[in-house]
Order: C-alpha cells, then sequence, then structure tokens
C-alpha cells in the first residue's frame, strides 16, 4: 500500500502572495483584542458587526432560512438556490470556528459561488455552540440536518444527490456525521465529502502542538480553549465522535482532503488522509504551499485554485452517482 500527499505545484506569484498575506494576516490580529478577553457571546457579537479579524457578514438578499425540529429546540438552516433553477442535487454545509464562533449567514458570498460552480442547492447548519451547548450538542444537530436534508427535505425539494462539506470544526462535524449516520442510523446517503483545513483530533495532533503562538488565524492556545470550551463536560478528547480521526472511518463516501502548509491543523489533514486510504477509500488530498488555515475563505489566487479543485471533484463525484 503506497501513501501520497502532494503539495499542488502553483504559479510563484501566488505563493509570494500568500506569503505577504500571511505576515499582513499576523499583523492585523496582533494589533485586535485577544478574543478570550471577552465572553464567546461578546466575540460573537463583534464578528457580526466586523470588529475582528474578518468583514461584518454581507448577507445575501437570495438566502432563505428554514427551520427544523432538533432534540431541544428548532434548528435553523441557510438555504441558498442554485441559480440555474434546476440544481443537480445539494450540498450540506457546516461551518467552522472552533465549534464556539461562527454562523451559516457568516458566508453567504462564499456559498453562492459554490452554488454557481456546482450547479447545487446549498444548506448551511445553523447548530448550537460551545460552550453554552457544549458536545454533542452541535453533532446532534448536524445529524438531525442530514436526516432532514435526505430525508423530508429531499422530498419537498427533489434533491436526489447529495454531498457535504465543512471547514475546521466544521470539517470535524462533517465526518463524524457521516460516522454516526453510517452507524447509528445503517445509512450513507452522501455521495461526496469535502474536508477544509479540519480540526479532527481534539487532542492535537504534532503541527497543532507545536505551532505555538503565530496568530495566523488559530494558535495552539486557541485551539485547547476551542477544545476545553466544546468538551465542557470532561469527555475524553479522543472520544471518537469529538475526535474523528480516531473513530472507524471505513465505508464512507468519496473524499477530498485539503489543507495548507501553514496551517497548525496541516497533520490533522495528513493523518486522516492515511486512515481513508488505510480502508481503500477513494480520497484525494491537496496540500497548499504558503496556504494559511482555511486560506480559501480569502480573496487570493491560492484560495481560486483549491477552490476550483473542489468545486471539480463534487461535480463529478456527483455526476457518477445514479
Amino acid at each position: 500500500m503506497s501513501f501520497s500527499f502532494p503539495v499542488v505545484s502553483v504559479e510563484s506569484a501566488m505563493l509570494d502572495e500568500a506569503k505577504q498575506f500571511n505576515q499582513n494576516l499576523i499583523a492585523t490580529i496582533q494589533a485586535l483584542p485577544d478574543q478570550w478577553q471577552f465572553p464567546p457571546s461578546v466575540t460573537r457579537e463583534r464578528r457580526m458587526q466586523g470588529s475582528s479579524t474578518f468583514p461584518a457578514p454581507e448577507l445575501s438578499p437570495n438566502a432563505e432560512t428554514l427551520s427544523i425540529p432538533g432534540q431541544r429546540q428548532p434548528i435553523p438552516l441557510r438555504l441558498l438556490k442554485a441559480p440555474s433553477g434546476a440544481p443537480d442535487g445539494v450540498m450540506m454545509h457546516i461551518h467552522g470556528g472552533g465549534f464556539v464562533f461562527g454562523s451559516a449567514s457568516f458566508q453567504d458570498a462564499y456559498l453562492e459561488a459554490r452554488s454557481r460552480a456546482t450547479n447545487l442547492d446549498i444548506i448551511s447548519v445553523d447548530y448550537r455552540l460551545a460552550p453554552e451547548h457544549p458536545f454533542p450538542a452541535g453533532l446532534d444537530d448536524c445529524v438531525a440536518a442530514a436526516l432532514w436534508i435526505t430525508g423530508e427535505g429531499a422530498t419537498k425539494h427533489g434533491w436526489r444527490k447529495i454531498a457535504i462539506a465543512g471547514e475546521s470544526s466544521g470539517a470535524n462535524l462533517a465526518l463524524s456525521t457521516l460516522v454516526r449516520l453510517r452507524d447509528t442510523y445503517k445509512t450513507a446517503p452522501f455521495s461526496c465529502a469535502a474536508f477544509l483545513s479540519g480540526f479532527f483530533d481534539l487532542g492535537l495532533t504534532p503541527s497543532a502542538r507545536n505551532w505555538g503562538n503565530k496568530p495566523l488565524l488559530i494558535t495552539t492556545r486557541d485551539l485547547n480553549l476551542f477544545a476545553k470550551h466544546y468538551l465542557l463536560n470532561g469527555e475524553d478528547r479522543q472520544h471518537p465522535e469529538a475526535s474523528p480521526l480516531f473513530a472507524e472511518l471505513h465505508d464512507l463516501p468519496p473524499s477530498i482532503v485539503t489543507a495548507g502548509t501553514q496551517d497548525p491543523l496541516l497533520d490533522d489533514s495528513l493523518f486522516l488522509t492515511s486512515r481513508l486510504q488505510a480502508t481503500n477509500s477513494d480520497v484525494e488530498v491537496e496540500i497548499y504551499p504558503n496556504g494559511c488555515h482555511v486560506f480559501q475563505g480569502f480573496e487570493l489566487g491560492l484560495a481560486k485554485v483549491s477552490l476550483s479543485s473542489i468545486d471539480t471533484f463534487i461535480k463529478k463525484r456527483m455526476a457518477s452517482q445514479f
């Protein structure tokens, strides 16, 4: 059995752009208040107002908010319809934010671009956040959303082919959702999966442990605090539903795993790919030089190359499903 982790070859101008972007981003974050000096609820509000690393979200007039039943309370879903009006299916999207921050409404423009490129409707899940709602609340919401999308939602909207995608902690929740659907509900309804800069081991892989305090979006301290807030009740950080790198990973849909070399979570993607390859899963991995954590969310040449590859992967895998 052979293992391959290719570093994607890109133009030198893109490498220089990404390197300069990383330096500017570090300087920007260093000039901002420490996000942990505020309660998470306050930091969330600051992010909504644009008082953080990211600008305030621009809400799309084309987005529709749905509500489905959850275990404890209704779960909001954000629906972006494919502009063609005749989608080839739907993609379930799970946002990142360390299980503590983020919202389904934070990336309308990004998701609209994915919808145009893939001709898919997109459902983004507003799952409950820690520490107010610790593990497994967020995962429970994502599983409930997956069951609705593949059941009642598919019937209502005519979705026959379904993909799943997530970034950072959202990639963790996407993978854990697939595993729970397989094990608890004995179903495998997804045609393919995309995992971007995933946080798959809350105990921290070597790259995450060794990263230190360089504030290129996230630090080792941030990752430990994310895990602490999510596992507020003291669960084992190697619990397979909290850290899906430790789950059984057989019989999962075709997947693409991607990360940048300047991401503390690089090893999470490399280790996940090894485990998927060991089960003979259909998995592709792409590692981008100078790419920071979730670099695909920024206006970079590197991001355009990566997103085009991910979109192509999803379209091909969806087209091969009948």
